[in-house]
């Protein structure tokens, strides 16, 4: 008996393969508008979809498989003798194999296009086909991958028709792939910030060879919608990154773009965590900066910039091991330098960070919150004195770093050099304690949550800390407040507290 094949696709890599291949084994291949004339241009016996449902195509091409000769053929369930002679009594012929691939939204959502030819690319015959044909998986073959034709030739070859096994993961793979769509749409459209049913689109970009460990395994999805640093940067030299570097690299990267590009800022990061963060006059300077509020711990690690890797300084970092070096742009000379070691992954970011959302999963379940950028501080002197205008510089550069830095987070800084780091403790005083012990020279010191206790305040007298810029909002203010004052410290509270947990 003859079969019938429904090909409609936008993209038309491997088509013709597949195409002839069912014409030559006795399936008539239906097809419409683009997919039509290049078939035809191709020597493919091809039925046009308007001799099937007697209508022609219209609304610019919007219209033209929803009808019921197509998906009463598509869901008519051979088995089923009341759908059979439904259709036979509308002479509706039933399609065995459905071959669509869809309007490229995930592309053309993130190109420099209106509003409304965005839209345009939003395609409603394709996954209506799609998944009429991954429903019907028991009578029908669906693909909406090239990459499966392959599979699908192979087994009608052998046996005459596909395995069920395979008609149901590629009935899988188009659920999987319209739920992308769908959802990559919705964001698109959507200005809710928390819609009642949570939306993401993610496509597979790459394998991890593990994930935090080698017994986890692991993959990077990137979003199919926004354009991220994350998603868009090049690697020039190095293989690729693992699990643990995609951490770091995302939190480096993102404390270097707190900063203007002639602030020349550069963070020392290792565990998901800054060992080291300066400012200075060049990248040359701050990254020697950075480099000596902890040589040790650098190693390993990863170095961010935001301006440009020069010669001198790409000289220096190859002196010692890192994992990762990240900038937006790098001299000859120094790439020249950098790829001497050819494992060192030299990456270059075309974006700035783009998240407005950060996803924490638990079990059970994911939540979302809005990212901490832009909060507004509002810098209010609560001591007798006021920070000179230098110390004021530092305690904001402080404040900056601090929301990169695990809570209990406390940094202590010196002239633009975050000289003391301490966080991720289960008190406040501990890394207070810690940073300062490590941070000498320094003069101002930032917390991400307020003081509940005057001890950080007593401890900050002891290292000869002039300046202190917190949140505010203990119980206890008062009290902290009055150590100060005793103490000859200012302090300023900002009303935004910073936990990195």
């Amino acid at each position: 008996m003859k079969r019938r094949a429904l090909i409609s696709v936008f993209k038309k890599d491997k088509i013709l393969d597949i195409a002839k291949f069912l014409s030559q084994h006795n399936v008539e291949v239906v097809s419409t508008g683009g997919t039509y004339k290049y078939l035809k241009e191709n020597n493919v016996p091809v039925t046009e979809i308007s001799d099937i449902t007697k209508f022609p195509e219209m609304l610019d091409g919007r219209v033209k498989t929803l009808h019921p000769n197509v998906h009463g053929g598509i869901l008519a369930i051979r088995e089923n003798k009341q759908h059979m002679n439904t259709i036979n009594e509308h002479n509706i012929v039933p399609i065995d194999y459905v071959i669509v691939n869809l309007y490229p939204f995930f592309e053309k959502v993130k190109e420099d296009l209106t509003f409304e030819q965005k839209i345009e690319f939003i395609d409603i015959g394709g996954p209506t086909m799609l998944r009429s044909a991954a429903k019907n998986f028991k009578d029908v073959t669906v693909i909406c991958d090239p990459d499966d034709y392959e599979v699908v030739m192979d087994e009608i070859s052998k046996s005459g028709s596909t395995l069920l096994e395979t008609r149901q993961r590629l009935a899988a793979k188009v659920f999987n792939l319209t739920t992308a769509y769908d959802a990559a749409i919705c964001n698109f459209l959507s200005k809710d910030e928390f819609p009642k049913y949570l939306s993401v689109s993610y496509v597979k970009k790459q394998p991890l060879r593990y994930g935090e460990n080698p017994h986890q395994s692991a993959c990077f999805y990137e979003d199919t919608v926004r354009k991220g640093a994350m998603n868009s940067f090049e690697i020039l030299n190095g293989k690729q990154l693992s699990y643990n570097n995609f951490k770091d690299v995302d939190i480096a990267w993102k404390s270097v773009c707190e900063f203007e590009p002639n602030e020349y800022a550069c963070c020392a990061l290792k565990h998901n965590t800054p060992c080291g963060f300066a400012i200075g006059k060049s990248t040359y300077d701050s990254y020697m900066k950075a480099y000596n509020v902890d040589s040790t711990s650098i190693f390993g690690g990863i170095v961010a910039f935001n301006n440009t890797v020069t010669a001198d300084v790409a000289a220096e970092m190859s002196k010692i091991f890192l994992e990762v070096i990240c900038a937006p742009k790098y001299e000859p000379e120094a790439l020249e330098i950098l790829r001497k070691k050819k494992n060192l992954r030299v990456l270059k970011f075309n974006s700035k960070p783009t998240n407005n959302h950060a996803y924490i999963s638990v079990d059970g379940g994911i939540m979302v919150q809005s990212e901490d950028l832009d909060s507004k501080e509002e810098y209010k002197v609560v001591t007798k004195i006021a920070p000179t205008q230098e110390e004021m510089k530092d305690l904001k550069f402080a404040m900056k770093v601090v929301k990169y830095v695990k809570s209990n987070a406390i940094v202590v800084v010196n002239n633009g050099v975050a000289c003391g780091i301490g966080g991720g403790q289960v008190n406040r005083i501990w890394p207070t304690q810690d940073a300062l012990r490590r941070g000498t020279g320094a003069t101002v010191l930032a917390s991400d949550a307020f003081f509940p206790f005057r001890d950080v305040v007593d401890t900050c007298a002891k290292y000869g800390i002039k300046a202190i810029i917190q949140p505010g909002g203990s119980l206890r203010d008062q009290e902290s407040i009055d150590a100060a004052n005793e103490h000859g410290i200012a302090m300023i509270f900002t009303g935004i507290r910073h936990f990195k947990h």
